[in-house]
């Protein structure tokens, strides 16, 4: 059986609680998690070691919070007083953990899906998409990391253009994989916003209502987006419900063209989104 599941972000107990319920086997099943692994919720270091645990019977995404966790590692930037990495970075296995998360992915194409931590970009296609992921992912395994993290952040530029090099171009890949919310209906992203859909201000729609979209007709799964919350329609799956904002924890069975919502309660205490 295959499952995708939502943000996990350190809840380790909400993780085990969703495996138990599914009956999920390692020998049997397997399991796509969106990105957000660690940071905000209690037990990173739990969280990382039972979804490595699974060996190749797990596909693990990078969200923008794994990127963050793989920047305060290498000293490109500070902690947030917000972050709860702590067990992470004071981990004697720290340098494992860290060249674990290098080797994850961006964008994968399986069971039907394509699955990204937050959306694409409306002139992406699907074979583009997934090209694109894979100029990051080769960075994220190179010896250049350092310098790589070093430009990553900002939200420039805003919009893509084939002949886009270098930084900008990592950096804009990487804003739509683990970032994207809303967009300008030419493509333009806004990445400050981050409210629900419905309250989108004007002139911005959310990416995967933008006209013209490349990836119409392509089921896509993503997370990153909790006030939205669960979105489940034929071509799209949205799954961070915001378990470590006291939400649920949320995976979708998608095998066989079987559509099978699962979720479990969050015991993590609840706090303000960010």
């Amino acid at each position: 059986m295959d499952y995708i599941v939502g943000d996990v972000q350190g809840c380790s107990d909400a993780l085990d609680r969703l495996l138990a319920t599914i009956g999920f086997s390692p020998s049997r099943d397997h399991l796509v998690v969106l990105g957000d692994l660690v940071n905000r919720g209690p037990d990173n270091v739990a969280t990382l070691e039972r979804l490595r645990g699974l060996g190749d019977a797990a596909t693990c995404l990078l969200g923008n919070h794994d990127l963050h966790l793989l920047a305060v590692a290498y000293g490109i930037r500070a902690a947030h007083a917000d972050d709860t990495l702590g067990d992470v970075l004071a981990s004697p296995q720290r340098d494992a953990w860290i060249a674990w998360l290098r080797e994850r992915r961006l964008a994968v194409h399986a069971h039907g899906w394509l699955m990204v931590h937050a959306g694409v970009v409306p002139s992406w296609d699907l074979a583009q998409t997934l090209a694109l992921a894979g100029e990051v992912e080769a960075h994220l395994r190179s010896d250049d990391l350092h310098d790589f993290l070093a430009v990553m952040y900002g939200n420039e530029p805003s919009r893509w253009n084939d002949a886009l090099a270098g930084a900008d171009r990592l950096r804009f890949v990487i804003n739509v994989l683990t970032r994207i919310r809303f967009v300008r209906p030419d493509g333009t992203l806004e990445l400050k916003v981050k409210e629900a859909a419905r309250h989108a201000p004007e002139g911005l729609v959310p990416w995967f209502e933008a006209p013209g979209r490349r990836t119409q007709g392509v089921p896509i799964a993503f997370g990153h987006w909790s006030t939205l919350g669960l979105v489940n329609r034929p071509d799209l799956l949205a799954l961070d419900t915001g378990c470590v904002w006291g939400g649920p924890l949320t995976a979708v069975r998608v095998d066989g063209g079987r559509r099978e919502v699962v979720q479990v309660a969050c015991e993590q205490a609840q706090r303000p989104r960010r």
